[in-house]
């Protein structure tokens, strides 16, 4: 509780001075500095780390130590899997990483809406590359946090040679990651939301799921999706789920929509185009999970992310149907102190 009141009170009106990715970036290195100091790593287990039985959760044939991770999107190179691990997160996803390194698009390319704690984003998959988030993981000291790769295909690679770039992906990070996410509903990748529809989504996940499957010790390969959808199209999901042998679904991804905002639409208009995400995605990505869940009879497992910045909104994705939990947008305006929040909340229940 009291971290949380400083990160309020102190830190986070110092953080939201600076331009968005400027600050992440600093919270970043500072993240790293202070990890490295003895009795750092320690330290920051006994302030956000809360270890129970009633928490853990076996999903998919992995044993997570609690539900709450950590999106993709925050770690996108794997390099701060061990500090975010000493935050109190059950799990880290890393990623969007794509097979060859790419810049992403120009900058400034992430926006604050305070009035609505939302995120506008249009990063557009900028990462080190596979093989340099492959080399970081082989080096993490907690080899017992899971870690997911959510993997994307370069901007420059044509709809058709999707499932190579996505396959690259699978071969480098297989041995150092615990499950896999198909990422094809960004909407800050050129043409990429268009592998959503069902023959291409169909044609791209049974390429991956079969080299996947050729592999030693197979992953786990989820599809991340976007809120957008329509109910037609979410019953295309199950049923391409259920073809492909997905072991489950990531929902939601951010939105295009900017419906129900507070922030003055010429302000919003202004930021350009890109994917929101946060407080105003609550909702959605809710009612996506309950049809998920409700038309999949819970036989699908669902990894619920939109919206959470508080332990209520946590319970309210879990109700409807996930069975664990991801926080990024809520992690920025909320602090690290979420994540404990979270855990001591559904402990208690």
């Amino acid at each position: 509780m009291l971290c949380g009141v400083i990160y309020n009170a102190l830190v986070k009106p110092l953080l939201f001075r600076l331009d968005a990715e400027k600050a992440h970036h600093l919270v970043f290195n500072n993240l790293k500095r202070a990890y490295r100091v003895p009795g750092a790593a320690a330290a920051l287990r006994g302030l956000y780390e809360l270890r129970h039985p009633s928490l853990e959760r076996e999903i998919f044939g992995l044993r997570f130590r609690n539900p709450v991770g950590l999106a993709a999107g925050f770690d996108k190179n794997a390099e701060l899997t061990d500090e975010l691990g000493a935050l109190g997160f059950g799990f880290v996803e890393i990623g969007t990483v794509t097979p060859r390194p790419q810049p992403g698009n120009p900058q400034p390319r992430l926006f604050r809406l305070p009035q609505d704690a939302a995120l506008v984003n249009r990063m557009g998959f900028n990462n080190h590359g596979a093989e340099a988030a492959a080399a970081r993981l082989r080096q993490r000291q907690n080899q017992d946090l899971i870690i997911g790769g959510n993997i994307g295909k370069n901007k420059d690679t044509p709809n058709e040679l999707a499932a190579h770039d996505y396959i690259a992906c699978v071969e480098a990070l297989h041995e150092v990651v615990d499950y896999f996410v198909v990422n094809v509903s960004s909407p800050n990748t050129p043409g990429l939301r268009q592998l959503q529809e069902r023959e291409p989504l169909i044609e791209l996940l049974q390429q991956v799921q079969e080299r996947n499957q050729s592999l030693p010790k197979p992953r786990p390969l989820l599809l991340k999706i976007a809120p957008d959808l329509t109910d037609p199209q979410l019953d295309d999901i199950l049923l391409i789920a259920r073809e492909t042998n997905l072991s489950g679904l990531v929902a939601t991804n951010t939105t295009i929509s900017r419906e129900g905002l507070t922030t003055p639409a010429a302000n919003v208009a202004n930021l350009g185009a890109g994917g929101l995400s946060g407080k105003p995605l609550r909702q959605r990505a809710t009612e996506v999970i309950r049809y998920l869940s409700q038309h999949s009879r819970g036989n699908l497992p669902i990894i619920g992310v939109g919206g959470i910045h508080s332990a209520q909104d946590a319970r309210e994705k879990l109700e409807a149907g996930a069975c664990l939990l991801q926080l990024y947008t809520g992690f920025i305006y909320e602090g690290p102190g979420l994540v404990r929040q979270i855990n001591q909340a559904l402990k208690k229940a």
